[in-house]
């Protein structure tokens, strides 16, 4: 028989609950599907039952030559398998065997014992004889137990790569929270600009970038709530943090403003302080303006931040105009972005005019 056709007869009796106990498991189930996988199970030298290692005793040792196993088996009652990796661990990881295999018929769980983390890290993958796909169980059954792929060592070399590609899902799902997290304490230009305008294809109004960017930061800081315990200490926390924030949004609006060489000049708001740096630079230099708008653009950038009408400013966004600020009688500049970005375009302006930001200019007011 076909190891399908063993899967699906196999499938028919586990639900009619022919395998009672364990040896009916061991013979009905795992051994009819090593012979379909090529396993001579009558050569005991080769797939040894009840096999011994340090005194205890693992169901089945799959072995490539006589006594030198690679794979072992522990078999249980069908739906008494869990917590039994424990025991098996011990036996596998002491005699350096790379594959071990736990199943109560129904359920295969395969790991590979030399892996990091818990047992459940080091599971390489979980078939389920009465749930899953038959193509797909035989896929992996051949994959992770067929005779000649142990002993050529394919079916170890397949288990590690699956195991490495799930690592890699773990490692990937531990760290997007954090990187989404700082992708939005940053204010990402890019990121701000795609929600706008996702708003703005939804209602026909396109949000300015502070209240996009303080929407993104406000998911975060609920997140963050939700999952924190609400302790009377932890509260008494917030209440301290709250008020530290507040007395710095204020010192930031009372602190706006950049000193070029040591001469200081105060702005409104981070819009006024673009508009009079900008300005500063442009009386300094009469080609300034030309230079920054000729700047290469970075890859990201849709749309250019100088430019001599408004309307350009802003390409298929005219509701945007009123966002732009006069710059000279024929320039005018884009403030319709956050902090961050309004910080970008200081430092790309003053590499365009050879001053030194955080030396000879520093900014003030602008913190994200």
């Amino acid at each position: 028989m076909s190891p399908s056709k063993d899967i699906l007869d196999i499938r028919a009796k586990l639900e009619d609950g022919r395998f009672a106990n364990e040896a009916a498991v061991s013979q009905g189930i795992v051994r009819r599907l090593l012979d379909s996988l090529s396993w001579p199970v009558y050569d005991t030298d080769i797939v040894a039952p009840e096999y011994s290692l340090g005194g205890r005793r693992v169901d089945y040792a799959l072995c490539h030559r006589p006594g030198k196993p690679r794979v072992l088996i522990e078999v249980k009652q069908v739906g008494q398998g869990v917590g039994a990796e424990r025991q098996l661990f011990e036996y596998a990881f002491h005699q350096g065997i790379q594959m071990a295999v736990l199943t109560d018929g129904r359920e295969w769980h395969f790991f590979l014992p030399a892996g990091e983390g818990d047992y459940s890290e080091r599971r390489v993958y979980r078939l389920n004889l009465s749930d899953d796909d038959v193509e797909k169980i035989e896929e992996r059954l051949t994959r992770y137990l067929y005779y000649d792929a142990v002993r050529s060592g394919e079916a170890i070399e397949a288990a590690q790569s699956d195991y490495r590609a799930l690592a890699e899902k773990r490692q990937i799902r531990m760290t997007l929270p954090e990187a989404w997290k700082k992708l939005v304490e940053s204010e990402d230009d890019l990121l701000i600009e795609l929600l706008a305008e996702k708003v703005r294809d939804l209602c026909g109004i396109e949000p300015d970038p502070n209240t996009t960017a303080t929407f993104l930061r406000e998911q975060i800081q609920l997140r963050d709530e939700s999952s924190a315990a609400t302790t009377p200490v932890s509260k008494a926390r917030k209440t301290k943090q709250s008020a530290r924030s507040s007395a710095t949004s204020r010192h930031r609006s009372e602190s706006i403003g950049y000193s070029l060489y040591g001469r200081v000049q105060r702005a409104q708001n981070g819009a006024d302080l673009m508009v009079k740096i900008f300005d500063e630079f442009a009386s300094r230099d009469k080609n300034f303006l030309e230079k920054f708008a000729a700047f290469p653009k970075s890859s990201r950038q849709k749309r250019p931040y100088l430019a001599r009408s408004r309307e350009d400013l802003y390409p298929g966004s005219p509701q945007l105009v009123d966002n732009a600020r006069k710059l000279r009688p024929t320039w005018w500049l884009d403030t319709h972005m956050g902090n961050l970005q309004k910080t970008k375009l200081i430092k790309r302006a003053c590499e365009v005019a050879g001053i030194k930001y955080g030396t000879d200019l520093i900014v003030n007011g602008l913190d994200p």
